[in-house]
């Protein structure tokens, strides 16, 4: 068997990477059908496709170009109403600040003008008292600085009007010499 295949090797002088020239003819007009097929049917359709898959590709940058400004935009109206709001709380802030400063000033108007009346109403109420006090107490002075004097000359002394002007200078001439000694 090897000998049948070395007989066979040596007989066939032909050069094995060049065909033998019917076989060479036959493959030639084989890979020009191909080629022609692939050139008129196969080639427009990759081309149709890939065209298809250029455009696409171009549409989702266009599309992402215009979302993405319109994503700018839409961050430039947020940073414009962000503004906008701080300044408006800002100016609430400061108008509640001035409005509690001017009610927290009304408030203390009110409390000093009802503080001096409630003064006012003390000192009255108290010059009343004393009034009041100062009169009982030359009365009962009076009574018994009277029925005194009354017992120490040992007759009654018991004359309203002159009784009653002899306390009330008694008592002045008293008030005259306190009011000195301060």
């Amino acid at each position: 068997m090897i000998a049948n295949l070395v007989q066979l090797a040596t007989e066939d002088k032909q050069n094995p990477l060049m065909p033998p020239g019917p076989e060479l003819l036959v493959g030639t007009i084989a890979f020009a059908i191909v080629f022609f097929f692939f050139w008129k049917k196969l080639l427009p359709n990759i081309n149709k496709v890939l065209e298809e898959r250029r455009a696409a590709i171009e549409g989702g940058i266009e599309e992402a170009d215009a979302m993405k400004t319109e994503a700018q935009s839409v961050l430039e109206q947020y940073k414009a109403q962000l503004a906008e709001a701080r300044h408006e709380a800002a100016r609430l802030r400061q108008e509640a600040q001035e409005q509690g400063a001017t009610l927290i000033a009304e408030m203390r108007a009110e409390g000093q003008r009802q503080r001096e009346e409630i003064i006012a109403a003390g000192h009255t109420q108290i010059e009343a008292d004393r009034k009041a006090a100062a009169s009982a107490l030359r009365q009962d002075v009076g009574k018994l600085a009277t029925d005194l004097a009354g017992k120490l000359v040992g007759e009654s002394l018991e004359d309203h009007a002159r009784q009653s002007r002899t306390i009330d200078r008694f008592l002045d001439e008293l008030e005259e010499k306190a009011e000195a000694a301060r």
